[in-house]
């Protein structure tokens, strides 16, 4: 791998090392302020709202910009929800509950805005870097960056914030930041910005990578397969419930339970590294899915912390399947001039998984309670991958060296 791709792998690493530390003090702290199910839901819906809507412009942007100014200026927008998160809480300025409660909010929205140019920044700008034989295994290899990040951060962001608060944590997470930045601004190659597309209009081009995904043959079923099963399955926003009421184990634990499924994530995608998924990636697909639901069934009747750790730590592991799948059939399958726009699509169905998946589970939770919630959506994820498998045959005989050849 490049040394640019080495520094890209540094910046991804503490950036979502960042987020995920910051997702776990916005969490805990809101359920500290509110003790209400609801607002956890909320807090997703309020960052997926910018990430969701802003996504296609981002796409248009990135593609007509050069991808790695995008991203600086993005870690910039994330340092101000870090910094905001941190004002908000510093006892020097007295900050009433319920404003606490809207700055939070307004934390968690500046990070959505965020996410919405990360992706399409991030696939945008690898395969300017790397050659194209590489990228089923730079999937990995970020995989295995973020997943470290993700297994480290919540955990790191729960026992800082049973040692230092708040604001101490906050601290932490916007020196991460700022390491990030710094690592964006040492590449050595700035890659251009690709030529415009003749003929065309700005909603033409605005559409077009939707317009692209949805008739693929490949991505839109892969596509909507991961945003069901983690839209229905994800227990991610139930999981500061889990810890206080059903494992009773505190932030410290939630913390712990917020990095299982990364642990394992990270596991499997180190595996990968070394033992690539390409012939059969299709079938395999349909298993890990399959895989992660059964764990989210299991993690939602357990009443033990260590059996409920281990099935969030095998759900993880079977998500790294799907992730490392997905992305290298996303990279594959886009057109250079394209990928902006197609990495915004992929981050619309991942966003609505992931973000407005918690505000499921927050509505769900308060309308069935919270484990009869859980059980709904490990059903619903076993269900998706029953449905789809059956009426998309392309996608169950994927074998991505064919496509990297095409």
């Amino acid at each position: 791998m490049t040394t640019d791709f080495k520094k890209l792998m540094t910046a991804r690493f503490f950036f979502t090392l960042a987020v995920q530390m910051q997702a776990i003090v916005l969490g805990w702290r809101m359920y500290e302020l509110t003790k209400d199910a609801l607002y956890l839901g909320l807090i997703g819906l309020v960052e997926a709202v910018p990430a969701l809507s802003l996504a296609l412009f981002a796409g248009y942007i990135v593609d007509r910009s050069r991808p790695l100014v995008v991203y600086r200026r993005l870690t910039l927008v994330s340092l101000a929800s870090g910094l905001l998160m941190l004002l908000s809480q510093l006892p020097y300025f007295h900050v009433t509950i319920d404003h606490q409660v809207v700055l939070l909010f307004c934390s968690s929205f500046l990070t959505g805005c965020a996410r919405a140019f990360s992706q399409p920044s991030m696939f945008s700008l690898v395969p300017k870097i790397i050659p194209r034989v590489l990228l089923p295994k730079s999937s990995a290899w970020m995989s295995s960056a973020m997943q470290t990040a993700r297994m480290s951060g919540p955990a790191l962001g729960g026992v800082f914030y049973g040692f230092l608060g708040v604001s101490g944590t906050a601290v932490i997470i916007c020196t991460f930041l700022i390491i990030t930045i710094t690592s964006l601004y040492l590449f050595d190659f700035n890659p251009p910005a690709n030529e415009p597309e003749k003929d065309k209009s700005i909603k033409e081009e605005l559409l077009s990578g939707a317009k692209f995904v949805f008739k693929h043959p490949i991505l839109f079923p892969a596509l909507t397969l991961d945003m069901v099963s983690v839209l229905f399955g994800g227990v991610t926003a139930l999981l500061p419930i889990y810890a206080a009421e059903v494992l009773f184990v505190g932030p410290e634990g939630l913390g712990i339970l917020r990095a299982a499924p990364a642990i394992g994530s990270f596991l499997m995608s180190a595996w990968l590294i070394r033992g690539e998924i390409k012939k059969n990636a299709g079938r395999k697909l349909f298993s890990a899915v399959a895989g992660f639901g059964v764990c989210i069934l299991v993690f939602a009747v357990s009443r033990n912390y260590i059996l409920s750790l281990l099935a969030l730590v095998c759900a993880g592991a079977f998500d790294g399947v799907s992730m490392v799948v997905r992305t290298s059939a996303v990279q594959l399958s886009s057109p250079d001039h394209m990928r902006g726009r197609i990495a915004a699509v992929n981050s619309i169905f991942i966003g609505s998984s992931n973000e407005i998946g918690e505000f499921e589970s927050g509505v769900a939770a308060k309308l069935l309670g919270t484990v009869p919630s859980a059980i709904f959506g490990g059903v619903m994820c076993l269900a998706s991958v029953g449905i789809i498998s059956i009426f998309s045959k392309k996608l169950r005989n994927l074998d991505l060296e064919e496509l990297e050849k095409a």
